[in-house]
């Protein structure tokens, strides 16, 4: 049962990724100017919540309780400047689930920051321009803009501590064992890694030095 439930949850979070052509060469998407017009056509938390039908109770659990550490917040509103942030993300996903409302809350109590979520269908060009470590387009994936709608910084997947221990445990451990662990660090982590680097990330635009750990990324 959990090989079969981490297998569906992995196949919702990148559906592609056994057909994906070879890796192409990352081009700098603060080039790209398709990213404000995608950004814009996206749909809001709210009604991305509100049209779920994948893991629906645990999207409205999350809506509802969903909460950021008030230092965090100081940060990030501490940080001039308007910003975008790009979510490519799907309901069926459970990554996407259990980090998404912490991002939405974080964009809702920050002025300065606006989230729009689009779907892999739409967003297909900037998960590939943004894989995963390991070389998968992934959901979620955070894209940060700028006023200029360039791309100043992304976070890929997963939270840095959960991307850290599946990088060095998913040829080392049981299938059952990683569906086990993300199930417990989402649980006790509650989107504090989550929010935690997108304030990075944010704070890291604002000073001129883009961070994005992704394949290809410098």
């Amino acid at each position: 049962m959990l090989v079969t439930a981490l297998l569906a949850s992995l196949a919702a979070c990148h559906p592609a990724v056994r057909t994906l052509p070879p890796l192409p060469s990352i081009v700098t998407a603060a080039a790209d100017s398709s990213l404000r017009p995608l950004f814009e056509s996206g749909t809001t938390f709210a009604d991305f919540v509100a049209a779920a039908t994948a893991r629906r109770e645990g999207w409205l659990r999350l809506q509802r309780e969903a909460a950021i550490d008030p230092a965090l917040l100081t940060r990030a509103r501490a940080v001039p400047g308007q910003w975008q942030l790009l979510v490519v993300a799907v309901d069926a996903c459970g990554d996407s689930m259990n980090s998404v409302p912490y991002a939405a809350r974080l964009a809702d109590s920050v002025p300065s920051l606006t989230l729009r979520i689009v779907a892999p269908a739409a967003g297909r060009a900037v998960q590939e321009g943004h894989r995963s470590p390991d070389g998968r387009a992934a959901t979620p994936t955070f894209v940060l803009l700028d006023a200029r709608g360039a791309d100043v910084g992304c976070l890929v997947e997963l939270p840095a501590p959960l991307r850290q221990w599946t990088d060095s445990a998913r040829k080392v451990v049981t299938s059952d064992s990683v569906y086990a662990y993300r199930r417990a660090f989402y649980d006790r982590d509650r989107g504090a890694s989550l929010v935690t680097e997108l304030v990075e990330v944010l704070e890291a635009a604002a000073s001129g030095r883009p961070r994005c750990d992704r394949q290809g990324a410098r």
